[in-house]
Protein backbone atom coordinates (compact mmCIF):
# COMPACT_ATOMS: atom_id res chain seq x y z
CA UNK A 1 0.00 0.00 0.00
CA UNK A 2 1.32 3.40 -0.86
CA UNK A 3 0.94 6.33 1.50
CA UNK A 4 0.61 8.87 -1.31
CA UNK A 5 -3.21 8.52 -1.76
CA UNK A 6 -3.73 8.58 2.01
CA UNK A 7 -1.57 11.70 2.34
CA UNK A 8 -3.54 13.34 -0.47
CA UNK A 9 -6.83 12.66 1.31
CA UNK A 10 -5.52 14.04 4.58
CA UNK A 11 -4.13 17.14 2.88
CA UNK A 12 -7.37 17.72 0.97
CA UNK A 13 -9.34 17.45 4.20
CA UNK A 14 -7.04 19.92 5.91
CA UNK A 15 -7.40 22.46 3.12
CA UNK A 16 -11.21 22.45 3.06
CA UNK A 17 -12.24 25.79 4.47
CA UNK A 18 -15.94 25.33 5.10
CA UNK A 19 -17.31 27.70 7.68
CA UNK A 20 -19.98 26.27 9.97
CA UNK A 21 -23.18 28.06 10.65
CA UNK A 22 -24.67 28.18 14.11
CA UNK A 23 -25.02 24.58 15.25
CA UNK A 24 -25.21 22.25 18.20
CA UNK A 25 -22.51 19.62 18.66
CA UNK A 26 -22.21 16.48 20.77
CA UNK A 27 -18.75 15.85 22.20
CA UNK A 28 -17.35 12.71 20.53
CA UNK A 29 -16.52 10.55 23.52
CA UNK A 30 -17.87 7.43 21.75
CA UNK A 31 -15.10 7.67 19.16
CA UNK A 32 -12.54 8.68 21.82
CA UNK A 33 -11.95 12.03 20.10
CA UNK A 34 -12.11 13.99 23.32
CA UNK A 35 -10.25 13.86 26.62
CA UNK A 36 -10.05 15.50 30.02
CA UNK A 37 -6.49 15.19 31.30
CA UNK A 38 -4.93 16.37 34.55
CA UNK A 39 -1.61 16.73 36.27
CA UNK A 40 -0.87 17.49 39.91
CA UNK A 41 2.37 17.91 41.84
CA UNK A 42 3.86 14.79 43.43
CA UNK A 43 6.18 15.45 46.37
CA UNK A 44 7.57 18.56 44.72
CA UNK A 45 9.70 16.47 42.36
CA UNK A 46 7.35 15.41 39.58
CA UNK A 47 3.69 15.14 38.55
CA UNK A 48 1.00 12.52 38.71
CA UNK A 49 -0.84 12.60 35.40
CA UNK A 50 -4.14 11.07 34.46
CA UNK A 51 -7.53 11.50 32.88
CA UNK A 52 -11.23 11.02 33.40
CA UNK A 53 -12.35 8.18 31.15
CA UNK A 54 -16.11 8.80 31.29
CA UNK A 55 -17.73 12.09 30.45
CA UNK A 56 -20.27 13.49 28.05
CA UNK A 57 -21.24 16.90 26.85
CA UNK A 58 -22.46 19.22 24.17
CA UNK A 59 -21.74 22.67 22.88
CA UNK A 60 -23.26 25.35 20.69
CA UNK A 61 -20.86 27.00 18.27
CA UNK A 62 -21.35 29.76 15.71
CA UNK A 63 -18.21 31.06 13.99
CA UNK A 64 -20.10 34.25 13.10
CA UNK A 65 -21.31 34.88 16.66
CA UNK A 66 -18.71 33.50 19.06
CA UNK A 67 -20.29 35.18 22.08
CA UNK A 68 -23.22 32.75 21.68
CA UNK A 69 -20.92 29.79 22.43
CA UNK A 70 -22.31 27.57 25.18
CA UNK A 71 -20.81 24.38 26.68
CA UNK A 72 -22.10 21.73 29.10
CA UNK A 73 -20.02 18.77 30.31
CA UNK A 74 -20.78 16.05 32.89
CA UNK A 75 -17.87 14.01 34.27
CA UNK A 76 -18.05 10.66 36.07
CA UNK A 77 -15.50 11.39 38.81
CA UNK A 78 -15.11 7.67 39.60
CA UNK A 79 -13.65 7.21 36.12
CA UNK A 80 -10.39 8.85 37.26
CA UNK A 81 -7.46 6.98 35.74
CA UNK A 82 -3.86 7.71 36.75
CA UNK A 83 -2.59 4.47 35.22
CA UNK A 84 -2.15 2.94 38.68
CA UNK A 85 -5.08 0.87 40.01
CA UNK A 86 -4.15 1.05 43.70
CA UNK A 87 -3.69 4.83 43.58
CA UNK A 88 -6.98 5.22 41.67
CA UNK A 89 -8.86 3.27 44.36
CA UNK A 90 -7.34 5.57 46.98
CA UNK A 91 -8.21 8.69 44.95
CA UNK A 92 -11.86 7.51 44.74
CA UNK A 93 -12.03 6.95 48.52
CA UNK A 94 -13.25 9.37 51.18
CA UNK A 95 -9.60 10.39 51.70
CA UNK A 96 -9.70 12.28 48.39
CA UNK A 97 -12.52 12.52 45.83
CA UNK A 98 -15.13 10.66 47.92
CA UNK A 99 -16.98 9.44 44.83
CA UNK A 100 -19.64 7.74 46.95
CA UNK A 101 -20.84 11.27 47.90
CA UNK A 102 -19.63 13.32 44.90
CA UNK A 103 -20.00 11.04 41.90
CA UNK A 104 -20.29 13.73 39.25
CA UNK A 105 -18.59 16.97 38.30
CA UNK A 106 -20.41 19.37 35.99
CA UNK A 107 -19.33 22.40 33.96
CA UNK A 108 -21.83 24.85 32.46
CA UNK A 109 -20.49 27.86 30.60
CA UNK A 110 -21.79 31.36 31.27
CA UNK A 111 -19.83 33.47 28.75
CA UNK A 112 -17.27 33.34 25.97
CA UNK A 113 -14.86 36.15 25.09
CA UNK A 114 -13.23 36.02 21.67
CA UNK A 115 -9.57 37.08 21.73
CA UNK A 116 -9.02 36.72 17.99
CA UNK A 117 -6.94 34.29 15.96
CA UNK A 118 -8.97 31.27 17.12
CA UNK A 119 -8.40 31.96 20.82
CA UNK A 120 -10.77 32.90 23.58
CA UNK A 121 -11.74 32.60 27.22
CA UNK A 122 -14.66 30.43 28.29
CA UNK A 123 -16.20 31.30 31.64
CA UNK A 124 -18.51 29.02 33.54
CA UNK A 125 -19.53 27.30 36.73
CA UNK A 126 -17.82 24.08 37.78
CA UNK A 127 -19.49 21.85 40.35
CA UNK A 128 -16.89 19.63 42.01
CA UNK A 129 -16.85 17.98 45.41
CA UNK A 130 -20.24 19.51 46.21
CA UNK A 131 -19.10 23.09 45.54
CA UNK A 132 -20.01 25.25 42.55
CA UNK A 133 -17.50 27.96 41.65
CA UNK A 134 -16.76 30.08 38.60
CA UNK A 135 -13.73 29.11 36.52
CA UNK A 136 -12.15 30.27 33.28
CA UNK A 137 -10.77 28.09 30.51
CA UNK A 138 -8.32 29.35 27.89
CA UNK A 139 -9.58 28.00 24.56
CA UNK A 140 -7.88 27.48 21.20
CA UNK A 141 -9.81 26.42 18.12
CA UNK A 142 -8.06 23.53 16.38
CA UNK A 143 -10.30 23.39 13.34
CA UNK A 144 -13.61 22.44 11.81
CA UNK A 145 -14.81 20.68 8.70
CA UNK A 146 -16.47 17.71 7.09
CA UNK A 147 -15.43 14.25 8.20
CA UNK A 148 -15.09 11.15 5.97
CA UNK A 149 -18.47 9.78 7.15
CA UNK A 150 -20.63 12.66 5.93
CA UNK A 151 -20.67 14.54 9.23
CA UNK A 152 -19.25 17.87 10.30
CA UNK A 153 -16.90 18.38 13.25
CA UNK A 154 -15.36 21.21 15.24
CA UNK A 155 -12.44 20.82 17.64
CA UNK A 156 -10.92 22.85 20.45
CA UNK A 157 -8.34 22.59 23.21
CA UNK A 158 -8.58 24.21 26.59
CA UNK A 159 -6.47 24.69 29.70
CA UNK A 160 -7.28 25.76 33.21
CA UNK A 161 -5.92 25.50 36.75
CA UNK A 162 -8.11 24.59 39.70
CA UNK A 163 -7.21 25.51 43.26
CA UNK A 164 -8.50 22.46 45.16
CA UNK A 165 -8.99 24.13 48.59
CA UNK A 166 -11.45 26.52 46.92
CA UNK A 167 -13.66 23.46 46.36
CA UNK A 168 -13.21 22.28 49.96
CA UNK A 169 -10.59 19.71 48.97
CA UNK A 170 -7.96 20.04 51.69
CA UNK A 171 -5.70 17.02 51.46
CA UNK A 172 -2.63 18.44 53.27
CA UNK A 173 -0.29 17.46 50.44
CA UNK A 174 1.61 20.73 50.46
CA UNK A 175 0.93 24.01 48.68
CA UNK A 176 2.21 22.83 45.29
CA UNK A 177 -0.30 19.95 45.33
CA UNK A 178 -3.24 22.27 45.92
CA UNK A 179 -3.45 23.07 42.23
CA UNK A 180 -4.52 20.68 39.50
CA UNK A 181 -3.81 21.52 35.86
CA UNK A 182 -6.43 20.47 33.34
CA UNK A 183 -5.83 19.98 29.62
CA UNK A 184 -8.96 19.49 27.55
CA UNK A 185 -9.29 18.20 24.01
CA UNK A 186 -12.83 18.54 22.70
CA UNK A 187 -14.07 17.39 19.31
CA UNK A 188 -17.76 17.69 18.60
CA UNK A 189 -20.03 16.24 15.93
CA UNK A 190 -22.60 18.64 14.53
CA UNK A 191 -26.17 17.47 15.11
Amino acid sequence: MTLKPLFGLVLAGALVSTSATAADYVIDTQGAHASINFRIDHLGVSYVVGRFNEFEGKFHYDADNLEATHVEVDINVASIDSNHAERDRHLRSSDYLDVSRFAEARFVSTAYTDQGDGQGVLEGDLTLYGQTLPITIDVVKVGEGEDPWGGYRAGFTGTTVLNLPDFGMNFNLGPRAEQVYLDLVIEGIRQ
